[in-house]
């Protein structure tokens, strides 16, 4: 830290989940809050009070944030990406959510907003990975055996979303600890 090459964030946001670089920039990932932050963008600076200004490209710009009150919460794993798409979930507003080119959309919203509501604040983790080959992405809730109820389904559970219907196609038979796409195979 004796250099200034670090970079403040808002604590108001919660602390900083996942960093995830898009294109230039750095998307940031706090508990309540989904930040970009410019990178490698040239920026001019006075340096520690000289009056000559130095140019460099080495530098974090301005943290600007998406629209909308949605974070990752503490789901790190919950994270998959698929080219300009970014897929998480936000626990503690019971949300799915996409980062794409428009900006945040809770896709939880199509089709099963009431079962996420209830089911992500009974996990205790929150798996995500995305299935190139069937262009999916899957979200695997895994829950305390302790507090299942009659009101919930049985735990663990894997859900997954796709973009051409735009809506959750299926439960599947599967729980994975982790997933990943290589070669067109998941």
């Amino acid at each position: 830290q004796a250099e200034k090459i670090t970079k403040d964030i808002n604590p108001s946001h919660g602390s900083i989940q996942k960093l995830h670089s898009r294109d230039s920039d750095l998307v940031t990932l706090c508990e309540d809050k989904i930040l970009r932050i410019l990178a490698n963008k040239d920026a001019v600076y006075n340096a520690d009070g000289n009056p000559q200004l130095i140019a460099t490209d080495r530098v974090l710009g301005t943290a600007i944030p998406f629209s909308g009150e949605f974070g990752i919460s503490k789901n790190p794993e919950s994270f998959a990406s698929e080219s300009y798409r970014v897929y998480f979930t936000d626990k503690v507003r019971g949300s799915v959510m996409r980062l794409s080119k428009d900006g945040l959309t809770p896709i939880s919203d199509h089709g099963m907003k009431d079962w996420f509501r209830d089911n992500l604040k009974l996990s205790n983790k929150l798996i995500g990975s995305y299935d190139d080959k069937k262009d999916e992405y899957n979200i695997t809730l895994e829950g305390d055996p302790g507090i299942v109820s009659r009101e919930t389904p049985g735990y663990p559970t894997t859900v997954s979303f796709r973009e051409d219907v735009r809506g959750w196609v299926s439960f599947k038979s599967f729980i994975p600890e982790n997933g990943i796409s290589c070669a067109n195979e998941y």
